[in-house]
């Protein structure tokens, strides 16, 4: 580990799957004055930080107190990056998502609205919290999938998960935090997948779950359709490789891109048939795809359409080309192929 002079930059849920993607890519970067926090459990998510460079490590409630008490003040944190967060959409514990995923993002933006840096800007500024909003804010997607202030209110999520979320955004609407020169951005990171995501289990993306099957059975299992205006595997998601969530993510370190909601996306819809196809076609071999019947406690919470408006974004200044569906299948497979290695090895 590397104790490399400012700027200091803090990552939460730094060994999860998009954290310690953007952690790689900040030492790619050169920047190794980093404080990692995350809560490691039993699961494999150590793993990933094995190859990277950074500053310290601290664990999630132990960062929060620290916090508290003044322990960070003089380290010159410069931007925080609040990825960690309980993620998963089936999770029926309200009372749990709220304490982890409101009201401990709610602490860090009033300690991030409360501490200034002379980084990027004339005179002091906040430091900039970019945090992890999402998606599932969006709920059916009745009322779109634009990444409007104005819409925030009306927006009625499919799980708690989702709401959990919905609630900080509303928070930092109703306060102006997103007014403020320098203030917070809230990502709304649609369907990621890439290397890292091993250990997330059930939550992991359909190109690690599909290759995972293809290997052992040689055929992929999809949800049949439980709508008439949608046939089987032509249900539709925004999928977005994890390199190209970490660039947008960190085009926000520019405090000239103003604070706000942001959707991350490639901004193009795609079928679950589209994503199989190009996952066999990486793997070499023929599709063979089977339809299987969604559990019944989905149904009433599954989405079918997806798509990023990503026009904001772009007005805010990120200019890079996105990877295609099967551009970034090809590249992600190859580290499934060699037992999901984490970046880096």
């Amino acid at each position: 580990m590397s104790t490399s002079p400012s700027p200091c930059y803090v990552i939460t849920g730094a060994a999860g799957f998009i954290g310690s993607a953007l952690v790689w890519r900040l030492n790619q970067l050169g920047h190794d004055n980093l404080i990692l926090v995350d809560a490691l459990g039993t699961d494999a998510r150590w793993k990933n930080l094995v190859p990277l460079r950074y500053a310290d490590y601290v664990d999630r409630k132990d960062f929060l107190e620290g916090l508290r008490a003044g322990r960070y003040d003089h380290r010159g944190i410069e931007a925080v990056f609040h990825l960690g967060a309980i993620s998963s959409t089936t999770e029926a514990d309200a009372a749990y998502l709220m304490k982890n995923n409101f009201e401990y993002t709610k602490e860090l933006a009033e300690w991030c609205a409360t501490h200034t840096t002379h980084r990027g800007l004339i005179g002091k500024h906040p430091v900039r919290l970019v945090y992890a909003s999402s998606a599932a804010t969006y709920g059916d997607g009745a009322l779109g999938y634009a990444d409007d202030h104005a819409i925030v209110p009306d927006l009625r999520p499919l799980n708690g998960y989702g709401y959990s979320k919905q609630a900080f955004d509303l928070w930092a609407l109703k306060h102006g935090h997103f007014e403020r020169e320098g203030g917070p951005v809230g990502l709304k990171y649609f369907n990621v997948y890439g290397p890292n995501e091993y250990h997330k289990g059930d939550m992991k993306s359909m190109v690690a779950k599909a290759h995972a099957q293809i290997l052992a059975t040689g055929r992929v299992q999809l949800f049949k359709s439980h709508r008439p205006d949608y046939k089987d595997g032509e249900q539709m998601r925004d999928f977005l490789h994890v390199m190209d969530a970490v660039d947008m993510t960190l085009h926000f370190l520019d405090l000239k891109a103003p604070g706000g909601l942001y959707n991350v996306g490639t901004g193009h819809a795609r079928t679950w048939l589209d994503m199989m196809k190009a996952v066999f076609a990486a793997m070499g071999r023929e599709p063979l795809i089977d339809f299987v019947e969604m559990p019944e406690v989905l149904r009433g919470k599954y989405q079918y359409y997806t798509k990023a408006d990503i026009s904001k974004i772009r007005a805010a200044g990120y200019a890079k080309p996105i990877q295609s569906l099967e551009e970034g299948v090809a590249a992600y497979v190859p580290y499934l192929d060699q037992h999901e290695r984490v970046l880096g090895w």
